[in-house]
């Protein structure tokens, strides 16, 4: 079994009277594509900073490929790259060069930094703009900068705070597509965001943390079965209050030729319920489903918004 990309025991982190984090346990495995979703104060940032070495934990461990991040801190700032909400560099420099400082900063010789920022910049699309001063660059193109950043010494985890935040719909559909084919490739990337249908489009497994705690984990999938309600709305004629019974395995309501089901999966649920008003001869005039979704069981958890 591979050693995991990112794996978090027991981790507390307060700042004086507040409780940041509160016994975090999370395992990100090699090559997997994970979400970190929770309102602004939950811990998601407090973790990064930790696993980036920016704040020193209190309690519990960190460890990048089975190294402590302390102890051993070369290592696992090196293989991860960041691409952080918030700027902090020189705003008066061309990213081209920005860019090449940064790969030196992973001890990434000149020439070779040159080629790998180039190839960056190109895929990305901001080759147009390698002579342009971050300061001047549209907020869309800050975005694929600090992306840009991440990626420059080719690491093998990639966290992305809040990577599509601000963005146009066309530049974040965009961004997802490079990001699935970082995926591919085989990176690990660890994602936080406020648009929960990013986490629902991307992610194969998402964490959801509250008040310093993981409270729920799983796959999109699998924790809007467990948690989330969906509903079936048929219109139709013939059916007979009499024969309620041979729906007692679901939950519905009959009124005014509709009949209303909550379900957890409409795609299983539907054809067995077809299968039965058709049984008894009733007419279905239209059916519509109303499926939930990750944000669903999200405010389920957490009694409110990811705001």
């Amino acid at each position: 079994m591979k050693t995991p990309a990112v794996e978090i025991l027991g981790l507390k982190k307060s700042f004086e009277a507040v409780q940041a984090l509160d016994g975090v346990d999370l395992t990100i495995n090699q090559g997997q594509f994970f979400g970190l979703l929770g309102p602004n104060g939950a811990g998601k940032t407090t973790i990064i900073n930790i696993l980036t070495g920016l704040v020193i934990r209190q309690e519990g461990s960190t460890k990048i490929f089975g190294q402590d991040t302390v102890k051993d801190y070369r290592f696992t700032r090196a293989k991860i790259g960041i691409a952080a909400q918030e700027l902090s560099i020189d705003w008066f420099f061309p990213i081209e060069k920005l860019l090449t400082f940064h790969a030196g900063y992973y001890g990434i010789s000149k020439n070779l930094a040159q080629e790998r920022v180039t190839e960056i910049l190109d895929r990305l699309g901001l080759t147009e703009k390698r002579n342009t001063r971050l300061r001047q660059l549209s907020g869309g193109m800050k975005r694929r900068y600090q992306l840009a950043k991440a990626l420059v010494h080719d690491p093998d985890i990639i966290i992305l705070d809040e990577p599509t935040a601000g963005v146009d719909v066309q530049l974040r559909h965009e961004l997802w597509d490079y990001l699935r084919r970082l995926h591919e490739e085989g990176k690990t990337i660890l994602l936080t965001t406020h648009y929960i249908e990013e986490a629902e489009l991307l992610c194969e497994q998402v964490a959801i943390i509250n008040k310093g705690k993981i409270i729920k984990e799983g796959s999109p999938k699998d924790l809007t079965l467990q948690l989330g309600q969906a509903g079936i709305t048929i219109h139709l004629s013939g059916w007979q209050e009499s024969n309620n019974h041979l729906l007692d395995d679901f939950t519905f309501t009959h009124e005014n030729g509709r009949l209303h089901f909550t379900v957890t999966d409409p795609e299983q649920d539907m054809a067995t319920i077809i299968s039965i008003l058709g049984q008894e001869g009733c007419h279905i005039h239209s059916v519509k489903t109303d499926k939930s979704s990750l944000e669903d069981v999200f405010l389920n958890l957490t009694g409110g918004g990811i705001n």
